[in-house]
């Protein structure tokens, strides 16, 4: 029966594609030699949040998802990012599967809140690796074997590469979701005061807010 190892080599930022897309190298080894037909590997990602290290800066960027830093002794937990699949082809002792994992920069989402918060260094991730591994044992024969359900893999993933990846689709540039009613009332003040661009927009309401808030600190005073 086949004894397949996975390791995670690299992953590549797919910059010129319709929507951002990462493409981790897994590396598989067969320790036995049979020859390996077809993989449908499956693969769950999740962040290790834990494992690494966070400046004063990134602690307060990440309040909103884990709380003060005196609460990461409970809140700072493995996070969910995604899942993916992916069929590798036929080899004998070793071969290279690519992972795909398009990404967003919705910032309502908790992944991308989390490394849109981070400022260097790398992502601790893990990779729960499952699946089936059709392969001929020398007889003619196809036979199956499921890939073991605790085979997991490691990898630190450079956050340069997802910031460069969310540099090319979305150069300076931020995004935002809004419910629809305040979408709504927000295009109303664009339109009525003949606004150019959405950023003239906000500009205007958070120049208007400093305003208020520089009002209220004399009232007080």
């Amino acid at each position: 029966m086949p004894q397949l190892t996975f390791k995670v080599t690299g992953v590549r930022a797919i910059t010129r594609g319709l929507a951002p897309l990462l493409q981790f190298r897994v590396g598989i080894t067969n320790a036995t030699g049979e020859a390996i037909l077809s993989i449908l590997l499956h693969a769950q990602i999740q962040i290790r949040c834990a494992r690494r290290g966070y400046n004063g800066h990134e602690k307060e960027n990440l309040i909103e998802l884990f709380g003060t830093p005196a609460e990461w002794g409970r809140t700072l937990r493995n996070c969910p990012w995604t899942s993916t699949n992916t069929v590798v082809g036929n080899f004998e002792s070793e071969t290279e599967a690519v992972l795909a994992v398009p990404c967003t920069y919705d910032v309502t989402l908790t992944t991308t809140k989390y490394f849109y918060g981070l400022e260097s260094g790398e992502i601790p991730l893990l990779f729960l690796l499952s699946g089936t591994v059709f392969y001929s044992p020398g007889n003619g024969r196809i036979q199956t074997q499921p890939i073991s359900w605790n085979t997991e893999v490691e990898y630190r993933m450079p956050l340069s590469v997802w910031k460069r990846l969310m540099e090319e689709h979305f150069p300076n540039c931020g995004w935002l979701r809004l419910r629809r009613d305040v979408f709504d009332r927000l295009y109303a003040i664009k339109r009525e005061n003949a606004d150019q661009s959405w950023e003239q927009t906000i500009e205007r309401l958070l120049s208007q807010q400093k305003v208020l808030d520089a009002d209220t600190v004399a009232a007080a005073a």
